[in-house]
């Protein structure tokens, strides 16, 4: 798991070597000064040797300021080296999900992606941090200490020899029964997380329909969900210090008995038993930092298999693997046979033996009833599902022959839901094109028939829109997005649904200007009104994830119950 995290590191590899050389460097002079000071109480002071005193003395402070330097300049590249693994692995993480397809993503939720990229991240750069630092300073220091304390006096490390194994095994015990706790509750954190994006998104919503004490229960129980979790993770932990205080006094009380005993029978000087209890000290602080880093990487370690589970996803939708990437010449698309699944089971099929062709420059209306996978028929056309059978052909290729940016470039698709993003309007048409002139951002606006509405803005072009376009009607933002999907100037455009929040007027003023305008371009409409595909060249009728039918308006009128049905509803109440 480990391997598969450090080349994020990167470029701050060598901060991460430098620290664990400056950290046993510290150490070693830290080991060093209680052996000087045992030297000045039995050499020193018993003997009234003044200069021995001072020289010793002095050489104790020049490698204690030594140890001070080498101790913060391990502090800092330690510092450097975490928040660098940090920032790579968030864009290790970030650049993965990027790859994603639909699949992919559907199998993590957004919440919990966002958990992984932040949360998890954070207890697994505090973790790195500890693991260069404290776990190898911990380490390296318990066994130097007690190797000076048994060359002072070995009966008496027979104390904490005995105390050591007993704590390990005690330690080993608690984490591999928290380790599974704390991924629970990183799960809770994932459906907290989901609650209140769901809030956020839909806050005019709560507004409006005076729900807040309804998400206010909703959080409320979110959260006592991730208390509830947490602490029956922490109940395990919260042991480890007790169990290492008992040991740490015990083991000093046995010291100090045993070690006394042995002064008066003049077994041991003053100064080694001092010496001897600030080794003994160093171990335990050495085994308390051991408990705590032991603490933090039992919580990381479950933010870790996460972070791995996303680093490790197959991306089920790749590139072409040969080297070459066919043109598409044109707007044509074949379904051959087309079966689909989400959850990629032949039993349980979206999509059944869909057959049908488009030649380049039609004009094609889907309609059906919610459900009926209309959303899903087209989604396959980009790649943003692959079949499960059969096949799709773009401009006379099967789509898994072209490279998916050479796909997608040729495909422009306005989505159901509108998506804008903080920025302005320009820079949100400019997704469509980044190179796109003045002129021709214009041109699609005029198509789009958002022109007029922009020009009403103070800031024209330049209006700042907010998150997500929140000042913004629904019916501007569809405009907006069409406009956008026109400045890729695709082979194939897909409107799914992507009118619904226009007039019946403005929608026909946009039609016109596809047939106007666009007519080499191949255009799929996606429409709950009959009235927005009526004119199309050919209409799909969609039930129950298969073609019911296929034909013009006049003929679908004649011959299709389920089209009639949808027509005579809609007409009622018509003039």
């Amino acid at each position: 798991m480990v391997k598969k995290l450090l080349p994020s590191l990167g470029e701050f590899k060598k901060f991460a070597i430098l620290t664990p050389l400056l950290v046993i460097a510290e150490v070693i002079l830290e080991i060093y000064i209680p052996f000087l000071m045992s030297k000045i109480i039995d050499v020193g002071i018993k003997n009234s040797d003044t200069n021995y005193i001072l020289k010793i003395g002095a050489l104790m402070i020049l490698m204690a300021l030594f140890s001070l330097l080498f101790g913060v300049l391990a502090g800092k590249f330690a510092a450097t080296a975490s928040v660098g693994f940090a920032k790579g692995l968030r864009k290790t993480l970030f650049e993965k999900i990027q790859m994603f397809s639909f699949a992919n993503v559907d199998k993590f939720s957004t919440a919990s992606l966002i958990t992984r990229l932040t949360t998890d991240i954070n207890h697994t750069q505090v973790a790195f941090q500890i693991s260069i630092r404290m776990l190898v300073r911990a380490p390296i220091m318990l066994i130097s200490a007690t190797l000076m304390a048994y060359t002072i006096n070995p009966r008496l490390c027979i104390i904490f020899l005995v105390a050591i194994p007993l704590l390990s095994a005690a330690f080993y015990l608690i984490g591999t029964k928290a380790f599974p706790l704390f991924k629970e509750m990183l799960k809770k954190y994932d459906g907290l997380n989901a609650m209140v994006q769901e809030n956020l998104i839909g806050i005019r919503v709560v507004k409006a329909f005076v729900r807040e004490d309804h998400e206010n229960e909703k959080f409320r129980k979110a959260a006592e969900d991730v208390r509830l979790a947490q602490l029956k993770a922490e109940k395990l932990l919260v042991l480890n210090m007790p169990i290492m205080q008992f040991v740490m006094y015990g083991c000093m009380i046995a010291i100090s008995w045993f070690g006394g005993n042995m002064i008066i029978r003049g077994a041991m000087e003053t100064g080694e038993l001092m010496s001897f209890i600030s080794y003994v000290t160093q171990i335990l602080v050495s085994l308390m930092m051991i408990t705590m880093a032991f603490v933090i990487i039992i919580i990381s370690r479950a933010s870790m298999t996460r972070i791995v589970e996303v680093i490790d996803e197959e991306i089920d939708i790749k590139d072409n693997s040969s080297s070459e990437d066919p043109v598409i010449g044109d707007g044509s698309v074949v379904f051959e046979n087309v079966n689909f699944s989400y959850s990629k089971n032949e039993d349980n099929l979206t999509l059944c033996d869909i057959s049908f062709e488009i030649e380049s420059g039609e004009t094609i209306g889907i309609i059906g009833g919610t459900g009926s996978a209309k959303t899903t028929l087209v989604q396959l056309i980009p790649r943003l599902y692959d079949v499960l059978s059969g096949r799709i052909l773009v401009g006379g290729h099967d789509v898994k022959e072209y490279r998916l940016d050479t796909l997608r470039n040729a495909v422009a698709m306005v989505l159901q839901k509108n998506v804008l993003f903080s920025g302005t309007i320009k820079e949100n048409l400019k997704w469509g094109n980044e190179n796109a002139t003045d002129e021709e951002i214009t041109e699609a606006c005029k198509i789009a028939q958002a022109y007029d509405f922009i020009q009403s803005f103070p800031d024209g072009f330049d209006t700042q829109l907010g998150q997500g376009g929140v000042n913004l009607s629904g019916g501007q933002k569809q405009r907006l997005t069409i406009a956008r999907a026109l400045l890729k100037k695709p082979k194939i455009l897909i409107l799914d649904d992507s009118t619904s929040a226009v007039d019946t007027a403005t929608d026909s003023k946009i039609r016109e200007a596809f047939s106007q305008k666009i007519s080499n371009t191949t255009t799929i409409i996606i429409a709950q009104r009959i009235s927005s595909v009526c004119d199309a060249d050919r209409i799909i009728v969609m039930d129950d994830g298969k073609i019911d039918a296929i034909g013009t308006h006049d003929e679908l009128l004649a011959t299709n119950s389920i089209y009639r049905e949808v027509y005579e509803s809609q007409q009622k109440g018509v003039a």
